[in-house]
């Protein structure tokens, strides 16, 4: 089950590297099922990526043929971008597409692989909840000055800035199902 021509790293035999992987893989750091809440945040990203991508077929369809810009498309593009990574935060959470260091997970006891999930788990949810206040901060600074985009558009930023601290106050309600699963998985003797 080893991959052809790789080297095992020591203290793991050739067979036993590719069941390690999948084991964490499969049954490594619990997480939680996708509730309304991601499955809102992904509808939401899909629908910006349709949205940014017909405004960009519209503004190459419009110069190639008319001539004639928009001018909105890098502006709207930018703010898209933005709410699809906040937005997309608590989804990959739940489906696991974090990078996860498996060469050391794979090396650890079941509990203590889950008191190391626990703990990344509290460190992000650390992180994201500073996120929400420092981004909250900074939404409601430019919603009571006025700033508004130096564009056509003239897009007040408060706007596209609340899809920051809205994707971490989701990231971190996904981090607390995780927790609580993981306290649950440890509390069970993992």
């Amino acid at each position: 089950m080893s991959v052809p021509g790789e080297a095992a790293p020591r203290g793991i035999a050739p067979g036993q590297i590719v069941p390690a992987l999948a084991a964490d893989h499969d049954t490594g750091e619990p997480t939680p099922s996708e509730t309304i809440l991601e499955r809102t945040c992904r509808t939401l990203c899909e629908i910006g990526i349709v949205v940014m991508a017909a405004i960009v077929i519209l503004e190459i369809i419009t110069r190639n043929l008319f001539n004639l810009s928009f001018m909105i498309s890098d502006e709207l593009g930018g703010y898209i971008i933005v709410g699809i990574t906040f937005l997309s935060l608590p989804v990959c959470q739940v489906n696991r597409a974090y990078h996860h260091v498996l060469f050391v997970q794979s090396r650890l006891g079941p509990r203590t692989r889950a008191v190391s999930h626990l703990i990344f788990q509290l460190l992000s949810l650390g992180f994201s909840l500073l996120l929400v206040w420092q981004l909250t901060r900074l939404t409601l600074q430019s919603y009571r000055s006025g700033d508004v985009a130096p564009t056509v558009l003239a897009t007040p930023l408060w706007i596209p800035q609340a899809l920051m601290p809205l994707g971490c106050v989701a990231l971190s309600i996904t981090l607390l199902r995780a927790i609580r699963m993981s306290l649950h998985r440890i509390a069970r003797g993992a």
